[in-house]
């Protein structure tokens, strides 16, 4: 009973006051203040545009011109009597010209590549925000573990301060030797250190999160005493990897280059097509005369008609395009096998990361009940003098490590739980947020 009531006030001693910041309210503000979530935004924002500006490329490009002049014009000849002409006079004119590409493959073909980066734009900023939400976790539960080392050290520090106390008393009255005063001398000194290096942890944790969310947190919502760790569903191994191969979003983004690269392929042969263009064109002149004459003027013109324009020899350029395209169509495939392989490889290491941290929260449970139970029968046998200070001190240390490996485990198997799923690319704000309701106490 006093062990089932240990593991409770552990867990019960991970909790904080409902005014704590709980894992979502972090996460929220971290999407708001977050600058490499900010910079992928931004990021995608402006891919967006990628497909408009290929798009322009095929409609009608027209254009607008226009000019006016004075003009002060003077004639003179060298000798006789012929007389200096002399006049000033102005002209102007306006004009307008309209494209529209009728056949150009190279712009059909990039279009089709802007729109492949747009989509894919998605994905990447799907990544960043999966990191988000793992950088989150990560440092909330880095704090919270620094916390609790802090909590274990303070208790273990008042249990040992006890012991030794009891053993000044008892070389006082004769019944012990020195040496037991000296082990638990050190062992209390030795405390004192690992608390000063804890304080050290937390505020180094608290940092790292005020990168994240641009403040330094208050007291955060840490694990409730009902948390029980939960096996992956399902709890098989192919199905999870079968789901990265064809989810994982770093794999989809490989994709998505192959297929530009395989693109970019047909718009570098493209370089030999001929284009074809309708053209039009109008414009209006008018003026008040010229140098040789004082008449005025008004003249209208308009043209229509198709430009074609066949590619007969670039000096080799467009081979040269094609030879460049399928070197980089042979590196995104390889960057796509490799995305491929971390995603398997990424997505066992986290299947077997959840599965092993529920079983070391299991087995840590039960290592502490057994710790507990050996330490109440040192101070027994300590009582009865089959037991020395050490071996109180030595079963003391045990059970306060074991309380720190428990603590690191539980949130071993959170990040885990995480992990796995982004590996899958399954990770969203609702995992995020059912760790949050599981956490609350």
């Amino acid at each position: 009973m006093k062990s089932r009531l240990t593991l409770v006030l552990l867990l019960a001693a991970l909790s904080a006051p409902a005014s704590a910041e709980d894992l979502m309210q972090v996460y929220r503000e971290a999407q708001q203040n977050d600058p490499s979530l900010a910079a992928a935004r931004a990021s995608w924002m402006a891919t967006q545009e990628r497909a408009p500006q290929a798009r322009s490329a095929l409609l009608p490009n027209v254009a607008a011109g226009g000019t006016a002049y004075l003009n002060d014009g003077r004639t003179e000849f060298s000798g006789g009597n012929v007389p200096v002409t002399a006049n000033g006079y102005s002209n102007a004119g306006l004009s307008i010209s309209a494209s529209q590409p009728l056949y150009r493959k190279q712009n059909q073909l990039a279009y089709d590549q802007a729109k492949r980066i747009v989509e894919q734009a998605d994905f990447s900023l799907a990544v960043a925000q999966q990191e988000l939400i793992l950088r989150v976790a990560v440092a909330y539960f880095d704090v919270l573990l620094a916390e609790v080392n802090i909590e274990l050290a303070t208790a273990q520090k008042a249990a040992v301060s006890e012991q030794l106390a009891q053993a000044k008393r008892n070389f006082e009255v004769g019944v012990a030797t020195i040496t037991d005063t000296n082990e638990a001398q050190a062992r209390y000194d030795t405390i004192v250190a690992q608390e000063i290096v804890a304080n050290n942890e937390l505020d180094n944790r608290r940092t790292v999160l005020r990168t994240i969310i641009g403040r330094m947190p208050g007291p955060l919502k840490k694990l409730g005493p009902a948390f029980e760790p939960e096996l992956p569903s399902p709890n098989v191994l192919e199905s999870w990897l079968d789901r990265a191969l064809a989810e994982n979003l770093n794999v989809r983004i490989a994709g998505y280059n192959v297929d530009v690269a395989t693109l970019e392929i047909e718009r570098a042969r493209a370089g030999h097509l001929p284009t074809v263009d309708l053209i039009a064109g109008a414009g209006v002149t008018w003026g008040t005369g010229s140098l040789a004459s004082d008449f005025n003027y008004n003249q209208r013109n308009a043209q229509i008609g198709l430009a074609l324009n066949v590619p007969l020899y670039q000096g080799g350029f467009v081979e040269s395009r094609v030879r460049e395209a399928l070197a980089l169509q042979e590196s995104a495939r390889q960057s796509l096998e490799v995305a491929r392989r971390n995603a398997l490889s990424n997505t066992q290491i986290g299947f077997t990361g959840v599965n092993s941290s529920a079983a070391t929260v299991g087995a840590l449970k039960q290592a502490l009940r057994s710790a507990e139970t050996a330490l109440a029968s040192n101070r027994l046998g300590q009582e009865v003098g089959v037991r020395t200070n050490l071996d109180v001190l030595n079963v003391t240390q045990a059970v306060f490590q074991t309380r720190r490996d428990l603590a690191q485990a539980y949130f071993n198997y959170l990040i885990s739980v995480l992990r796995l799923k982004a590996a899958a690319g399954t990770l969203s704000e609702a995992d995020l947020d059912d760790i949050n309701r599981r956490l609350g106490g």
